[in-house]
């Protein structure tokens, strides 16, 4: 009897527990499919998000890319822009004292070549040349020196004070030139963001679980600006520091560099500059260049990271000869870098080559790519 009394107060109690906890803490139906994995998590994600593997979600990658770089840029333009308008203002103000300043001086200088024009330093000369003793002259000689010295003081004082205002009023000029042009590009890249932006908002609305995507392409922006903008400018700085080095090489290298006549032929072979970058840094070993039709190419993978970087070299004069290396293309992880980024890193990184560190009298002439080497045209400067 007692045990039959315990066993119902023993399911009763299991029956309001159960009737208390919510159905979805224990049910067992499938959730919802959806298109994307579990939001993630705060932190920085170490590495690459995975997303899902079709078109849509590549384009929202690439989007949000170009999105997040050229917002960059517009930062960088802002801030250039107010540095400039202060210049600008500056600038302005210096002309504005610099005409309160010249304005005695010009009506000095006014009054000397009138003096001169008028004929009133005539009688000056005519007293000198009419003087009948030896110390007269000489007496009018220090007088006339002393006024024609004064006049010229003056007039160089104003020249000076001139080419002063001109140089600052044409240096305040280029500065508003240069503002108009700063403010133009900042409001084409706006509208490039903003038309991304809306394009990015559109497609997550249409996403089957918009909250996820959002999510999703937060976490892979917090990825590529802590580990993947850090990963390109890190062999960017390699390739940097180690063309600085090509010249000693290709110079000691026998057959790279021939002479004919009074020229010189640089005849890089791909496989030789992929033992060289090797030689300088282990970050090479899995990365390798390649010289095609006008093109440089440069590839590799490492781990989760892979990069490829596509260019051509020009020919530079001013301000010094010199091979110079622009950057068409970056794809990183199989996502294309936006132009403002390879603007950036193309200024910021020196992936030029110099002639004259081999010998201080040769120059470029001719430069290009083909069938696995670089080609370069050389030529004396003496």
């Amino acid at each position: 009897m007692l045990f039959r009394i315990r066993l119902a107060a023993f399911l009763s109690i299991l029956l309001c527990c159960l009737l208390l906890i919510p159905p979805s803490s224990y049910s067992s139906a499938d959730p919802e499919p959806s298109l994307l994995a579990a939001a993630p998590s705060a932190s920085p994600p170490s590495s690459m998000p995975s997303f899902p593997d079709n078109e849509e979600a590549r384009r929202l990658m690439q989007q949000t890319l170009s999105a997040t770089e050229i917002e960059k840029e517009i930062r960088r333009i802002g801030a250039e822009q107010r540095a400039l308008e202060q210049t600008t203002a500056e600038l302005n103000s210096q002309a504005d004292r610099k005409k309160a300043d010249i304005a005695d001086k010009e009506k000095r200088a006014g009054a000397v070549v009138r003096a001169y024009y008028m004929g009133d330093r005539d009688p000056l000369l005519t007293a000198l040349l009419s003087a009948r003793t030896l110390s007269k002259w000489f007496i009018l000689l220090d007088y006339y020196e002393m006024v024609m010295g004064r006049d010229k003081e003056i007039l160089a004082e104003y020249e000076k004070e001139y080419e002063a205002l001109r140089a600052t009023l044409a240096a305040a000029e280029r500065s508003a030139v240069e503002l108009a042009e700063l403010k133009s590009a900042l409001e084409k890249q706006k509208l490039r963001v903003e038309a991304l932006h809306k394009d990015i908002d559109n497609t997550i609305q249409s996403s089957g679980n918009p909250e996820n995507m959002a999510a999703l392409l937060e976490e892979f922006t917090a990825y590529w600006q802590n580990i993947g903008m850090h990963e390109v400018k890190t062999y960017f700085k390699a390739l940097s520091a180690a063309m600085n080095d090509l010249p000693q090489f290709v110079e000691g290298r026998d057959g790279v560099l021939t002479r004919r006549g009074m020229t010189y032929e640089l005849n890089l072979k791909e496989a030789d500059l992929n033992e060289f970058l090797r030689s300088r840094n282990k970050l090479f070993d899995n990365f390798a260049f390649t010289f095609e039709s006008g093109s440089v190419i440069a590839s590799g993978k490492s781990g989760d990271l892979s990069l490829r970087l596509q260019g051509h070299y020009t020919v530079q004069e001013k301000p010094v000869n010199a091979l110079m290396f622009h950057v068409d293309s970056i794809i990183f992880n199989g996502l294309e870098l936006p132009d403002t980024t390879r603007s950036s890193l193309e200024e910021e990184f020196d992936l030029g080559f110099y002639p004259s560190k081999i010998v201080s009298f040769l120059r470029a002439s001719e430069v290009d790519s083909k069938d696995g080497v670089l080609l370069v045209k050389l030529k004396l400067s003496l």
